[in-house]
């Protein structure tokens, strides 16, 4: 018997000799990592990714510490494990960076960045008078300006630099269980990465100062997994891009956000106007949003097109944050445009990109609280097309403290092909506000199916619904839930063959009023 094992520990002895950087760990403080945080542990802490990825890969060990380093270059088939008690701190020296990041990499494989342990970007700020162009909020800032209002907001210190992961075409990446805090820009941002998964990360910026700290802005990336994640971010939650500013504009595409809880002082999830190319095949279910000047934004300004996305089970809050910040208040928001048509300084004659796309989009089993009205705008020369909503409840509610209110409508939909609005409701909630008009305006529809739709005007002296140039139209299963004088009013020339059928009038006067230049023929009842 003696042989036998001889031979079988010989074969285990092999086994384990010949994948040694699978079990592999190289801890930081033998390659001369303090654990100090005024010790600059940049070096040491490369040497030791450096020397894991020649040995054939492993983990870099962080232990419980507090290490301060600048662009820590990650490697193919290492792990970067930050330990509970461990603390990777940006250091304020913009000459540590040779890279707009903390931790980077680029054409690489099989990385993981994990552990229970925070990563740091000491992100600080700085409040004066606002002294740049930023033609996105310039309505709020024409309402500060009314009401003699300082134009005080925040910007970021001078003495801080990059992001905290910058990853540039790399494959087969995982981010997990780590806190990222405080980060002077964008928190983790990949560029045509492939098979990203970002697992229960905490991510945290100011909420009242920390503009430009995204949360999670994927680029051009294609089979991202985002889950179980909070992230609480003074700039926007999760951001899909599709641009060049790394190399070509790829898609940005097959990926799901499940069971997150997002809080933004901008938009928590936008599907960005930084769209080039395309962001698609995108599904989002079982978030909570609270907090956020605005809940789902889709901004598309680069002629890219967004499409086949569903976005399912979500309770979303609006409040209304400063005045600096994108968004009013809205849980929904909708919006083509040329950038030409954002930015002054853009001359038509010189924006190449025509008006970018949205199609087939689905948002349904929603619950929604806003301060604002919810807009969803197509483009003269690009509809939306293909939206529906399915059992989505909006609440809106005057914010008496804001300085100012732009809500007028709760819900408007302009220029869509194709638009499904089914089992939705509006409800004004108290404070009452006077310039609060009409629960739903529809304008330029070609193709409108309102099935089950609750809810009332903001007073009986306006109509419940308002279409205006809506063609083929049918109302069906719908009521108001306090009385009211009209339910539908119908305005516009274009307006034409508008099939009212299995509605409840019981809480208005009138089921419908047409103003002049409609066709009576044009809208038919079978009640």
């Amino acid at each position: 018997m003696r042989p036998i094992v001889l031979l079988l520990l010989a074969v285990v002895s092999f086994q384990l000799s010949a994948q040694p950087s699978k079990y592999a760990i190289y801890n930081v403080r033998d390659f001369g990592a303090s654990g100090v945080k005024s010790d600059n542990g940049q070096e040491a802490i490369q040497k030791a990714i450096n020397f894991c990825n020649l040995s054939g890969g492993g983990v870099v060990l962080l232990p419980a510490g507090e290490y301060t380093s600048g662009t820590l270059h990650l490697k193919s088939n290492v792990t970067l494990r930050i330990e509970a008690g461990a603390t990777l701190y940006s250091i304020k020296e913009k000459s540590a960076f040779d890279k707009d990041a903390l931790l980077y990499a680029e054409d690489a494989a099989n990385i993981t960045i994990e552990g229970r342990g925070t990563v740091d970007g000491q992100g600080r700020y700085e409040w004066h008078e606002n002294d740049i162009e930023d033609d996105f909020i310039r309505p709020n800032l024409n309402e500060m300006v009314k009401l003699g209002k300082p134009l005080l907001r925040s910007f970021p210190k001078k003495d801080q630099f990059g992001k905290l992961v910058l990853l540039l075409r790399c494959k087969n990446i995982q981010i997990r269980d780590l806190s990222f805090i405080d980060s002077p820009s964008w928190t983790i941002h990949p560029y045509g990465c492939e098979r990203l998964v970002i697992d229960n990360v905490y991510i945290r910026s100011s909420l009242k100062d920390g503009v430009w700290a995204d949360g999670i802005d994927p680029d051009g990336c294609k089979d991202v997994r985002i889950s179980n994640c909070t992230i609480e971010t003074g700039d926007d939650a999760i951001v899909f891009y599709s641009m060049n500013w790394f190399g070509p504009a790829w898609p940005c595409e097959n990926i799901t956000v499940t069971n997150c809880r997002l809080t933004s002082s901008s938009s928590a999830i936008k599907f960005c106007d930084g769209n080039m190319n395309a962001i698609r095949n995108v599904t989002i279910d079982n978030c909570v949003i609270r907090s956020s000047n605005r809940g789902i934004a889709f901004m598309n300004f680069d002629g890219g097109t967004v499409s086949d996305v569903v976005l399912s089970n979500l309770v979303i809050e609006c409040v209304r944050n400063d005045w600096f910040w994108w968004g009013d208040g809205d849980p929904l928001h909708f919006n083509i445009k040329r950038r030409s048509e954002v930015h002054k300084s853009i001359k038509p004659e010189d924006d190449k990109n025509p008006a970018g796309r949205i199609q087939r989009v689905l948002i349904s089993n929603v619950i929604a609280r806003g301060k604002g009205s919810s807009i969803c705008n197509g483009h003269p020369d690009s509809w939306l097309e293909d939206i529906t909503l399915e059992n989505f409840k909006f609440y809106i509610s005057h914010d008496a403290v804001a300085p100012y209110d732009k809500a007028v409508h709760g819900l408007v939909f302009q220029k869509v092909k194709n638009l499904k609005l089914k089992d939705v409701s509006i409800n004004w909630d108290g404070p009452a506000y006077p310039q609060w008009q009409s629960a739903l305006v529809l304008e330029e529809i070609n193709g409108l199916k309102l099935e089950g739709f609750n809810g009332a005007a903001a007073s009986a002296s306006v109509p419940v619904v308002v279409m205006n140039q809506v063609e083929h139209g049918w109302v069906t299963r719908s009521s108001v839930t306090s009385p009211s004088g009209v339910f539908l009013q119908v305005k516009g020339e274009k307006s034409k063959d508008i099939l009212l059928s299995g509605n409840d009038w019981r809480g208005v006067k009138s089921p419908y009023q047409l103003d002049k230049g409609v066709n009576t023929n044009e809208v038919k009842t079978r009640e």
